[in-house]
C-alpha cells in the first residue's frame, strides 16, 4: 500500500483575490496516487493559507468515500464538506497523448505486454504497482509496473528517458533488470514499463555504469534493494538519471550520493535527505568525527569509513566528471517524439467577435475528450475499498460502512 505521506500531491493554492483576505475564495488541485485522479478542493484563504498544504490532510479524511464522478469539493472554514461537483470543467488535468508503439522506433527491440494482462497485486508507491502476468510459457512472473499518469512536460520527459535508459543498459549484477514495455489495449500506446520485482524491500527499512555515460543522480537508501537470491545490492529508479550533459544537475553526482547513503545506512540519521541537493556536499558527513552506529554491521564503522574515503579519493574524485562526460560507450538517448494527438485542433475558447478560437499543441484532458480524441483513463478504486483474493490478486470487495462524519456530508451525491 502507498505510504500515507506519499499518497497525495498538491499543486499549491490559487486565490481569486488577495491571499491576505480570509474571505478570498481559494482552490487547490490535489493528485491522489492511490485512485489516480485529480480532485479540486475549494474554500477560503482563511482555511488555505499560502504554502501550508492543509488541503492534503483535509482531503485525506474523505478521499476514499468520494464518488468517482466527483471533480471538486467545497469545504467550509472548519474543513467540512459543504458541496460537491461533478462538473467536468472543474477538472484541471493535462491530456497525455501516449505514443503509439509503432512510432517509438527506439523501443521496437523490447518485449511488450498488454496492460490488461497485468494483474495488480499491490500499490508500492507513487506510479509503481506490484503486478503479475503469465509469460509466453505460462509461467507466472511478478514485476514492478512503473507508469506516469501526469501530463506535465518534465514528467513526460523523465518517463521517456528512464524507459530508454533502462532498456539500453546491459545486464549488470547491481542494476535492477528491465522487463517489458507496457501497451494499453485499444491503440497499443506506450503507457509504462515493467522491471523485475525484488521482494526484500529497499535499504531504508558499487558499481556504477560510468562507461555508458549514465549518472543515476538519485542514489539513496530508498532506491537500493537486496536480491535475496544473490545478496547483491540492486540499484533502481532511473527517472532522475542523466545521460552525458542531458538532464545533468549540480549536486546530484553519484559519488556524493554514495557518501550520504552509506552514512544514512550506518547511522540511521536521515536529516541530510531534507537538505536540497544543491546545498549538500560530501564533506558534511565525511568530516563528522564519529559516525554513531545504529544497526548491526559485520565490520567496525572505521572499516567502512576507511574504504569509503579511499574509494572517493582514488579514481573517484577530480577527474570523475571528466571520465563520465567522456565515457567510451556513451549512450545516446532518442528525443521524446511529439505525440500525433497534439496536432489535432481543439476548441481553445471564444474570441471577442464571438468566433471560436482553435489551437493545436498541449491541452486539457476535457478538451481532448470534447474533440473525441482517445484518452487513456487511469482512475481506479481506493485500495482501502478493495480486497485480495486467495491468490493475492486485488479484486473489488464490499464497500465499507461510511464513518458517521462522512455520511452526514454531501460527498456521495
Amino acid at each position: 500500500m502507498i505510504k500515507p505521506e506519499e499518497r497525495f500531491l498538491s499543486e499549491g493554492q490559487w486565490y481569486f483575490g488577495s491571499s491576505e483576505d480570509p474571505r478570498t475564495e481559494a482552490s487547490c488541485n490535489v493528485w491522489d496516487w492511490d485512485q489516480l485522479r485529480m480532485i479540486k478542493v475549494k474554500g477560503t484563504a482563511k482555511l488555505f493559507p499560502p504554502d501550508e498544504d492543509v488541503e492534503v490532510p483535509i482531503l485525506a479524511r474523505f478521499a476514499d468515500y468520494l464518488s468517482p464522478e466527483v471533480r471538486a469539493v467545497t469545504v467550509d472554514d472548519q474543513g467540512l464538506i459543504s458541496e460537491v461537483s461533478k462538473d467536468p470543467k472543474e477538472e484541471d488535468l493535462f491530456f497525455i497523448g501516449y505514443l503509439p508503439f509503432s512510432t517509438t522506433e527506439s523501443l521496437h527491440d523490447c518485449r511488450i505486454i498488454q496492460y490488461s494482462k497485468l494483474q495488480e497485486l499491490d500499490r508500492l508507491g507513487p506510479g509503481v504497482d506490484l503486478s503479475s502476468y503469465f509469460d509466453e510459457s505460462g509461467i507466472p512472473q511478478q514485476v514492478a509496473f512503473k507508469f506516469n499518469p501526469i501530463g506535465k512536460p518534465r514528467r513526460l520527459q523523465m518517463a521517456w528517458d528512464e524507459l530508454n535508459i533502462l532498456k539500453s543498459l546491459p545486464s549488470h549484477p547491481n542494476i535492477l533488470p528491465f522487463d517489458r514495455v507496457v501497451l494499453e489495449d485499444v491503440e497499443s500506446r506506450v503507457i509504462g514499463f515493467t522491471t523485475k520485482y525484488i521482494p526484500s524491500g529497499t535499504l531504508d527499512k558499487s558499481k556504477l555504469p560510468f562507461h555508458l555515460g549514465i549518472m543515476h543522480q538519485d542514489i539513496a537508501a530508498r532506491n537500493l534493494l537486496i536480491d535475496p537470491d544473490t545478496q547483491k545490492i540492486l540499484l533502481f529508479d532511473f527517472d532522475w538519471a542523466a545521460c552525458g550533459k542531458r538532464n545533468l544537475l549540480d549536486g546530484r553526482d553519484d559519488v556524493t550520493g554514495v557518501v550520504f547513503t552509506l552514512y544514512e545506512l550506518i547511522t540511521g540519521d536521515t536529516h541530510f535527505t531534507s537538505i536540497p541537493h544543491w546545498d549538500r556536499n560530501r564533506d558534511m558527513v565525511q568530516n563528522i568525527l564519529e559516525w554513531i552506529c545504529n544497526r548491526e554491521l559485520d565490520s567496525d564503522v572505521s572499516t567502512f569509513r576507511n574504504f569509503l574515503n579511499e574509494w572517493v579519493t582514488t579514481g573517484r574524485s577530480g577527474d570523475d566528471m571528466e571520465r563520465y562526460l567522456n565515457a567510451p560507450n556513451q549512450l545516446v538517448l532518442p528525443d521524446l517524439p511529439t505525440s500525433p494527438d497534439l496536432s489535432v485542433p481543439y476548441k481553445a475558447g471564444i474570441l471577442t467577435d464571438g468566433e471560436m478560437s482553435w489551437a493545436t499543441g498541449p491541452r486539457m484532458r476535457r478538451n481532448a475528450m470534447e474533440m473525441g480524441q482517445y484518452v487513456f483513463r487511469w482512475e481506479r478504486p481506493p485500495q482501502s475499498r478493495l480486497r485480495k483474493s486467495e491468490n493475492g490478486q486485488i479484486s473489488r470487495g464490499e464497500s465499507r460502512k461510511l464513518p458517521s462524519f462522512i455520511r452526514s456530508m454531501l460527498m456521495l451525491r
